[in-house]
C-alpha cells in the first residue's frame, strides 16, 4: 500500500491507523533518512544537507533503502509504504520491482489545500527522543513544549522550517505529483481521500471504506 501526498498531508498519522487495523509494518522513507543522519552513517553524511534544504535526495539511495526494507521477513504479509514513491522514476522502480509477484498495489492519495498544509507544519513539533509529533493546534502535549511521554523539551525539526516547507511543496509540485499520472496509467488501484477538513480518524474511516468496499481489505497488499 502506498500513502501517497504532499509533505503536511497526514501519511504517517494515517499510516498508523492502517498498522494497527491490517497488522502489517509500516515503512516511511523519512524515518529512515533521518535514522542514518542521527546515526551519522555515510550514506547520512551524503543526505543531510539536502534534507535540510527541502530537497529530495536522490533516487538511486531511496530505492535501495526501500527495496533492501521490502525483502525483510516482516513484509512478507504486506507493508504501508509513507513517503515513498516521489518521483515517477521511483514509482517505475517500485511497479518493477512488483512485477511477476503475486503481490497487489493499492495508492491512497491524500488531498490537502495548500495553505492548510502550510497551517499544520507550522505548528508541528517533535520529541528529539522518542520522536512522539505534537501540533500546536491538533495535538498540544499536555505540558506546552514538553514531550507528554518522556518530558523532553519539544523541537522544530529542520524539514518543518516554513521556508523549507514551502521548497518541499514546489519540488511536491513539480516533481510528485506526476507520479499520480504514472500509477493511473499503469491501471494501479487508486482512491483519492479529501484530508484536509476531516479529523485524522474521519480520513482512517473513510480509506477504511474504500479498502473494503473494492475488496483489498486484508489481502496481501505489499509483500510475500
Amino acid at each position: 500500500m502506498v500513502l501517497f501526498g504532499s509533505p503536511g498531508s497526514g501519511k504517517g498519522t494515517q499510516a498508523k491507523y492502517l498498522v494497527k487495523w491490517l497488522g502489517i509494518p509500516q515503512i516511511s522513507t523519512g524515518d529512515m533518512l533521518r535514522e542514518h543522519v542521527r546515526n551519522g552513517t555515510e550514506l547520512g553524511k551524503a543526505i543531510e544537507a539536502r534534507m535540510k534544504a527541502g530537497q529530495l535526495v536522490p533516487d538511486r539511495l531511496v530505492n535501495e533503502l526501500v527495496f533492501e526494507r521490502l525483502h525483510r521477513p516482516d513484509c512478507r504479509h504486506g507493508c504501508i509504504l509513507d513517503g515513498y514513491p516521489r518521483t515517477p522514476e521511483q514509482a517505475t522502480e517500485l511497479m518493477g520491482f512488483l512485477e511477476g509477484t503475486e503481490m497487489t498495489e493499492v495508492v491512497i492519495h491524500l488531498v490537502v489545500d495548500y495553505n492548510v498544509i502550510i497551517s499544520r507544519m507550522a505548528g508541528r513539533r517533535v520529541c528529539p527522543q522518542c520522536g512522539t509529533l505534537y501540533n500546536a493546534i491538533s495535538n498540544r502535549p499536555a505540558k506546552e513544549g514538553l514531550c507528554d511521554l518522556d518530558g523532553a523539551g519539544l523541537m522544530v525539526r529542520d524539514d518543518d522550517r516554513a521556508d523549507v516547507v514551502r521548497a518541499r511543496l514546489d519540488e511536491y509540485e513539480a516533481l510528485t505529483r506526476p507520479v499520480i499520472e504514472s500509477f493511473r496509467k499503469a491501471g494501479v488501484k487508486l482512491f483519492q481521500v479529501n484530508a484536509s477538513d476531516q479529523g485524522p480518524q474521519a480520513i482512517f474511516e473513510t480509506i477504511r471504506k474504500d479498502l473494503e468496499t473494492s475488496g483489498l481489505a486484508g489481502k496481501e497488499l505489499v509483500g510475500r
